[in-house]
């Protein structure tokens, strides 16, 4: 593995694994406590910090933050879809696109945390009342062409949610900050 792939992918690329309560109870957590995360991570760190890349060519912290929450939007409506849904389709979205739109430079990260506080209250709560034989259900990622359960993407998100956190919290340690 290069020095590049290791600071894209600091914790790993994504791996599924088969359904279980405890797999369950360990991603539902890292969903759950995600905000508190990136609050604690980002504490303290100046303008500068905050617009600086976590590797060459990568996004700065802020766009990781802004990231997050445009990304988790996203996959709290993909849940309610696959649930409500007959495998629906998911509408993409261009993330590098977001990542560099007007908002993302105007408005503070303490905007984007305190809108993932609220949307992971709500989406914990959801994901917390989804019965086993629900995360078989699939939606369509017509980008990708495949049909994706809601327990791979349970993971998926689960998996997002530390691979950002680790971005952040790897540079920092770089740094020394």
């Amino acid at each position: 593995m290069s020095t590049i792939d290791d600071a894209r992918y600091p914790i790993g690329k994504y791996e599924p694994v088969p359904y279980s309560e405890e797999q369950k109870i360990k991603w539902l957590r890292n969903i759950e406590f995600l905000p508190q995360d990136v609050e604690v991570a980002i504490q303290h760190l100046d303008e500068f910090q905050l617009d600086t890349p976590y590797r060459e060519g990568g996004w700065t912290v802020r766009q990781l933050i802004h990231h997050l929450a445009d990304s988790h939007m996203n996959a709290y409506i993909r849940f309610k879809l696959g649930v409500s849904e007959d495998n629906p389709p998911v509408k993409p979205y261009l993330e590098k696109e977001w990542a560099t739109m007007k908002d993302v430079y105007d408005v503070p990260v303490n905007v984007s945390i305190t809108l993932l506080h609220a949307l992971h209250r709500r989406w914990s709560s959801y994901l917390q009342g989804i019965r086993e034989a629900q995360f078989q259900r699939s939606v369509f990622h017509p980008e990708y062409k495949r049909e994706m359960t809601l327990w791979f993407l349970l993971g998926l998100y689960a998996w997002h949610s530390r691979h950002h956190l680790a971005h952040i919290t790897t540079l920092k340690e770089q740094k020394g900050w």
